[in-house]
Protein backbone atom coordinates (compact mmCIF):
# COMPACT_ATOMS: atom_id res chain seq x y z
CA UNK A 1 0.00 0.00 0.00
CA UNK A 2 1.32 3.35 -0.97
CA UNK A 3 1.62 5.99 1.68
CA UNK A 4 0.75 9.59 1.29
CA UNK A 5 3.41 12.32 1.53
CA UNK A 6 3.94 14.50 4.73
CA UNK A 7 3.04 17.04 2.83
CA UNK A 8 -0.08 15.97 1.68
CA UNK A 9 -1.45 14.50 5.06
CA UNK A 10 -0.86 18.20 6.82
CA UNK A 11 -2.82 19.95 3.70
CA UNK A 12 -5.67 17.62 3.92
CA UNK A 13 -5.77 17.98 7.66
CA UNK A 14 -5.81 21.65 7.12
CA UNK A 15 -8.38 21.36 5.22
CA UNK A 16 -10.89 19.05 7.19
CA UNK A 17 -10.28 21.71 10.35
CA UNK A 18 -11.12 24.61 8.44
CA UNK A 19 -14.58 22.92 6.90
CA UNK A 20 -15.64 22.10 10.67
CA UNK A 21 -14.48 25.36 11.53
CA UNK A 22 -16.68 27.10 9.17
CA UNK A 23 -19.83 24.99 9.98
CA UNK A 24 -19.53 25.59 13.50
CA UNK A 25 -19.62 29.51 12.89
CA UNK A 26 -22.74 28.97 9.98
CA UNK A 27 -24.49 27.08 13.08
CA UNK A 28 -24.71 29.96 15.23
CA UNK A 29 -25.77 32.32 12.40
CA UNK A 30 -28.55 30.20 11.11
CA UNK A 31 -29.80 29.38 14.75
CA UNK A 32 -31.33 33.32 15.11
CA UNK A 33 -32.96 32.65 12.00
CA UNK A 34 -34.53 29.56 12.55
CA UNK A 35 -35.68 30.90 16.07
CA UNK A 36 -37.44 34.10 15.01
CA UNK A 37 -39.19 31.58 12.07
CA UNK A 38 -39.99 29.33 14.80
CA UNK A 39 -41.73 32.24 16.87
CA UNK A 40 -43.28 33.84 13.97
CA UNK A 41 -44.94 30.43 13.02
CA UNK A 42 -46.06 29.77 17.16
CA UNK A 43 -47.21 33.83 17.39
CA UNK A 44 -49.72 32.88 14.17
CA UNK A 45 -50.71 29.78 15.73
CA UNK A 46 -51.61 31.27 19.33
CA UNK A 47 -53.51 33.70 17.18
CA UNK A 48 -55.82 31.46 15.39
CA UNK A 49 -56.10 29.36 18.18
CA UNK A 50 -57.40 32.60 20.00
CA UNK A 51 -59.99 33.70 17.41
CA UNK A 52 -61.26 29.94 17.05
CA UNK A 53 -61.44 30.76 21.35
CA UNK A 54 -63.73 33.72 20.93
CA UNK A 55 -65.64 32.62 18.21
CA UNK A 56 -66.65 29.82 19.77
CA UNK A 57 -67.76 31.80 23.14
CA UNK A 58 -69.15 34.25 20.78
CA UNK A 59 -71.03 31.79 19.25
CA UNK A 60 -72.12 29.73 22.75
CA UNK A 61 -72.86 33.23 24.33
CA UNK A 62 -76.11 34.03 21.32
CA UNK A 63 -76.90 29.74 21.53
CA UNK A 64 -77.49 30.52 25.46
CA UNK A 65 -79.14 33.74 25.02
CA UNK A 66 -81.48 32.22 22.23
CA UNK A 67 -82.20 29.42 24.35
CA UNK A 68 -82.84 31.99 27.70
CA UNK A 69 -85.11 34.18 25.12
CA UNK A 70 -86.68 31.08 24.05
CA UNK A 71 -87.78 29.62 27.51
CA UNK A 72 -88.87 32.61 29.02
CA UNK A 73 -91.58 33.20 25.54
CA UNK A 74 -93.14 30.20 26.71
CA UNK A 75 -93.14 30.75 30.24
CA UNK A 76 -95.29 34.07 29.50
CA UNK A 77 -98.31 32.99 31.03
CA UNK A 78 -96.47 32.52 34.62
CA UNK A 79 -94.89 35.64 34.29
CA UNK A 80 -98.17 37.28 33.64
CA UNK A 81 -99.41 36.36 37.01
CA UNK A 82 -96.06 37.05 38.47
CA UNK A 83 -96.60 40.57 37.16
CA UNK A 84 -100.24 41.27 38.56
CA UNK A 85 -98.60 40.92 42.07
CA UNK A 86 -98.72 44.97 42.36
CA UNK A 87 -95.22 44.74 44.70
CA UNK A 88 -93.98 43.06 42.10
CA UNK A 89 -95.36 45.08 39.46
CA UNK A 90 -93.88 48.34 40.82
CA UNK A 91 -90.00 47.40 41.03
CA UNK A 92 -87.37 48.18 38.73
CA UNK A 93 -87.83 44.76 37.50
CA UNK A 94 -90.89 44.31 37.51
CA UNK A 95 -91.22 47.24 35.03
CA UNK A 96 -88.46 45.32 32.92
CA UNK A 97 -90.75 42.32 33.49
CA UNK A 98 -93.67 44.66 32.14
CA UNK A 99 -91.72 45.60 28.92
CA UNK A 100 -91.12 42.27 27.64
CA UNK A 101 -94.71 41.10 28.11
CA UNK A 102 -95.65 44.20 25.71
CA UNK A 103 -97.33 46.62 28.99
CA UNK A 104 -95.19 50.21 28.13
CA UNK A 105 -96.35 51.57 31.12
CA UNK A 106 -92.85 51.40 32.81
CA UNK A 107 -91.51 53.69 29.73
CA UNK A 108 -94.63 56.25 29.09
CA UNK A 109 -95.85 56.22 33.31
CA UNK A 110 -99.07 56.39 34.49
CA UNK A 111 -101.60 59.08 33.46
CA UNK A 112 -104.03 60.47 36.13
CA UNK A 113 -107.04 61.75 34.64
CA UNK A 114 -109.03 62.44 37.61
CA UNK A 115 -106.50 64.16 39.25
CA UNK A 116 -105.91 67.97 38.19
CA UNK A 117 -103.17 70.59 39.27
CA UNK A 118 -105.23 73.28 40.06
CA UNK A 119 -103.98 75.38 37.75
CA UNK A 120 -106.52 77.61 35.68
CA UNK A 121 -104.96 79.49 32.65
CA UNK A 122 -107.65 81.43 30.33
CA UNK A 123 -109.52 78.43 30.95
CA UNK A 124 -107.02 75.69 30.27
CA UNK A 125 -106.11 73.65 32.92
CA UNK A 126 -103.61 70.26 33.57
CA UNK A 127 -103.64 67.14 35.05
CA UNK A 128 -101.75 66.63 38.03
CA UNK A 129 -99.05 63.42 36.42
CA UNK A 130 -95.03 63.19 37.09
CA UNK A 131 -92.90 63.35 34.48
CA UNK A 132 -92.65 60.17 32.39
CA UNK A 133 -90.02 57.40 33.08
CA UNK A 134 -88.69 57.89 29.64
CA UNK A 135 -87.61 61.61 30.18
CA UNK A 136 -86.48 61.42 34.01
CA UNK A 137 -84.04 58.17 32.33
CA UNK A 138 -82.52 60.62 29.81
CA UNK A 139 -82.29 63.06 31.92
CA UNK A 140 -80.32 61.11 33.99
CA UNK A 141 -78.37 59.52 31.58
CA UNK A 142 -77.05 63.46 30.71
CA UNK A 143 -76.32 63.53 34.74
CA UNK A 144 -74.07 60.62 34.04
CA UNK A 145 -72.48 61.79 30.93
CA UNK A 146 -72.02 65.34 32.14
CA UNK A 147 -69.98 63.79 34.75
CA UNK A 148 -67.85 61.44 32.81
CA UNK A 149 -67.36 64.20 30.57
CA UNK A 150 -65.96 66.67 32.90
CA UNK A 151 -63.65 63.48 34.51
CA UNK A 152 -62.38 63.16 30.77
CA UNK A 153 -61.65 66.37 29.97
CA UNK A 154 -60.89 68.56 33.01
CA UNK A 155 -60.12 66.02 35.46
CA UNK A 156 -57.62 63.29 33.95
CA UNK A 157 -57.40 65.91 30.92
CA UNK A 158 -57.46 62.63 28.28
CA UNK A 159 -59.46 64.60 25.81
CA UNK A 160 -58.69 67.48 24.06
CA UNK A 161 -60.74 70.45 24.61
CA UNK A 162 -61.87 72.88 21.51
CA UNK A 163 -58.57 75.01 22.03
CA UNK A 164 -56.26 72.16 22.16
CA UNK A 165 -58.28 70.18 19.33
CA UNK A 166 -57.85 72.83 17.19
CA UNK A 167 -54.15 73.63 17.73
CA UNK A 168 -53.69 69.82 17.41
CA UNK A 169 -55.86 69.98 13.78
CA UNK A 170 -53.91 73.34 12.22
CA UNK A 171 -50.49 71.04 13.25
CA UNK A 172 -51.38 68.32 11.05
CA UNK A 173 -52.59 70.55 8.71
CA UNK A 174 -49.26 72.25 8.37
CA UNK A 175 -47.69 68.53 7.95
CA UNK A 176 -49.92 68.09 5.62
CA UNK A 177 -49.33 71.11 3.32
CA UNK A 178 -45.56 70.46 3.80
CA UNK A 179 -46.04 66.82 2.44
CA UNK A 180 -47.86 68.80 -0.68
CA UNK A 181 -45.27 71.44 -1.49
CA UNK A 182 -44.44 75.11 -0.28
CA UNK A 183 -46.39 76.08 -3.00
CA UNK A 184 -50.18 74.69 -1.45
CA UNK A 185 -49.29 75.69 1.64
CA UNK A 186 -52.16 78.13 2.55
CA UNK A 187 -50.62 80.01 5.04
CA UNK A 188 -47.32 80.94 3.07
CA UNK A 189 -47.75 84.53 1.73
CA UNK A 190 -47.46 85.61 -1.44
CA UNK A 191 -45.82 88.69 -3.39
CA UNK A 192 -47.94 88.56 -6.48
CA UNK A 193 -48.68 91.83 -8.12
CA UNK A 194 -51.32 92.77 -10.53
CA UNK A 195 -51.56 92.08 -13.98
CA UNK A 196 -52.20 94.32 -16.16
CA UNK A 197 -51.31 93.59 -20.25
CA UNK A 198 -54.63 93.74 -21.67
CA UNK A 199 -54.48 89.85 -22.52
CA UNK A 200 -54.31 88.88 -18.96
CA UNK A 201 -57.26 91.61 -18.05
CA UNK A 202 -59.34 89.96 -20.74
CA UNK A 203 -58.48 86.74 -19.83
CA UNK A 204 -59.59 87.36 -15.84
CA UNK A 205 -62.68 88.75 -17.19
CA UNK A 206 -63.65 85.41 -19.29
CA UNK A 207 -62.86 83.45 -16.45
CA UNK A 208 -64.82 85.35 -14.10
CA UNK A 209 -67.94 85.27 -16.57
CA UNK A 210 -67.38 81.65 -16.55
CA UNK A 211 -67.29 80.66 -12.85
CA UNK A 212 -67.55 83.79 -10.70
CA UNK A 213 -70.49 85.62 -12.13
CA UNK A 214 -73.32 83.09 -10.80
CA UNK A 215 -72.76 84.36 -7.26
CA UNK A 216 -71.08 87.88 -7.70
CA UNK A 217 -73.15 89.29 -10.46
CA UNK A 218 -71.74 89.48 -14.00
CA UNK A 219 -70.78 93.32 -13.18
CA UNK A 220 -69.74 91.94 -9.73
CA UNK A 221 -72.23 94.17 -8.35
CA UNK A 222 -72.98 90.84 -5.61
CA UNK A 223 -75.32 88.17 -5.27
CA UNK A 224 -75.22 85.51 -3.15
CA UNK A 225 -71.43 86.54 -2.66
CA UNK A 226 -70.63 89.64 -2.37
CA UNK A 227 -70.44 93.51 -3.88
CA UNK A 228 -66.46 93.32 -5.03
CA UNK A 229 -66.53 96.17 -6.62
CA UNK A 230 -66.80 98.53 -3.92
CA UNK A 231 -63.87 99.59 -1.00
CA UNK A 232 -64.94 97.13 1.41
CA UNK A 233 -63.62 93.26 1.60
CA UNK A 234 -64.50 90.73 3.96
CA UNK A 235 -61.24 88.60 3.28
CA UNK A 236 -58.45 91.86 2.03
CA UNK A 237 -58.63 93.66 -1.01
CA UNK A 238 -55.03 93.42 -1.97
CA UNK A 239 -54.47 91.27 -4.73
CA UNK A 240 -52.87 88.37 -2.97
CA UNK A 241 -55.23 88.02 -0.08
CA UNK A 242 -57.92 88.41 -3.14
CA UNK A 243 -55.92 85.30 -5.26
CA UNK A 244 -55.88 83.33 -1.65
CA UNK A 245 -59.00 83.89 -1.71
CA UNK A 246 -59.79 82.49 -5.22
CA UNK A 247 -57.07 79.68 -4.79
CA UNK A 248 -58.44 78.24 -1.60
CA UNK A 249 -61.75 79.71 -1.13
CA UNK A 250 -63.93 79.89 2.44
CA UNK A 251 -64.96 77.49 4.01
CA UNK A 252 -68.63 77.73 5.55
CA UNK A 253 -69.49 80.65 3.37
CA UNK A 254 -69.77 79.11 -0.12
CA UNK A 255 -67.17 80.22 -1.20
CA UNK A 256 -65.42 77.19 -3.12
CA UNK A 257 -61.71 76.62 -3.81
CA UNK A 258 -60.94 76.85 -7.41
CA UNK A 259 -57.31 75.29 -6.73
CA UNK A 260 -56.96 72.42 -9.04
CA UNK A 261 -59.13 73.85 -11.44
CA UNK A 262 -57.56 76.84 -12.38
CA UNK A 263 -54.41 77.22 -12.90
CA UNK A 264 -52.04 79.74 -10.53
CA UNK A 265 -51.81 82.17 -14.01
CA UNK A 266 -55.56 82.14 -14.29
CA UNK A 267 -56.17 82.61 -10.61
CA UNK A 268 -53.75 85.81 -11.08
CA UNK A 269 -55.89 87.08 -13.89
CA UNK A 270 -59.24 86.75 -12.33
CA UNK A 271 -57.74 88.46 -9.22
CA UNK A 272 -56.13 91.12 -11.12
CA UNK A 273 -59.47 91.52 -12.96
CA UNK A 274 -61.98 91.91 -10.04
CA UNK A 275 -59.29 94.75 -8.78
CA UNK A 276 -59.78 96.68 -12.33
CA UNK A 277 -63.92 96.92 -11.07
CA UNK A 278 -62.75 99.08 -8.44
CA UNK A 279 -64.94 101.84 -7.84
CA UNK A 280 -67.21 100.95 -11.63
CA UNK A 281 -70.60 101.68 -9.53
CA UNK A 282 -72.20 99.20 -11.49
CA UNK A 283 -76.47 99.12 -11.25
CA UNK A 284 -78.08 97.16 -8.40
CA UNK A 285 -74.62 96.56 -6.43
CA UNK A 286 -75.13 94.86 -2.82
CA UNK A 287 -74.59 96.88 0.26
CA UNK A 288 -70.74 96.83 1.46
CA UNK A 289 -70.07 94.07 3.56
CA UNK A 290 -66.45 94.05 5.80
CA UNK A 291 -63.92 96.49 6.53
CA UNK A 292 -62.44 99.57 4.05
CA UNK A 293 -59.39 98.13 3.16
CA UNK A 294 -56.66 100.13 0.81
CA UNK A 295 -54.94 98.20 -2.00
CA UNK A 296 -51.45 96.68 -0.70
CA UNK A 297 -48.31 97.59 -2.34
CA UNK A 298 -47.19 94.88 -4.95
CA UNK A 299 -43.76 93.72 -5.13
CA UNK A 300 -43.32 91.12 -6.93
CA UNK A 301 -44.69 89.29 -10.51
CA UNK A 302 -45.59 85.55 -11.35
Amino acid sequence: MRKLPLGALLTLSALLSGAAALAQDAAPAAAPAADAAQKAAEAGSDLTAMLWLMGGLTVLIIFVLLMLFALLWQMRPLLREVYAIETIRESWYGRALGLFLGDTVGLTGKYKVDVMAGHDYDGITEYDNDLPPWWKYGFYLTIVFGVAYFIHFHVTQDGQLSEAEYQHEMAEAALMAAKMGANDDPNKPTDYKPLTAAADVDAGKTIFAQNCAACHGQSAEGKVGPNLTDEYWLHGGEVNKVYHTVKYGVQGKGMVAWKGKLSSKQMLQVASYILTLQGSNPANAKAPQGEKEAAGKPVAKL
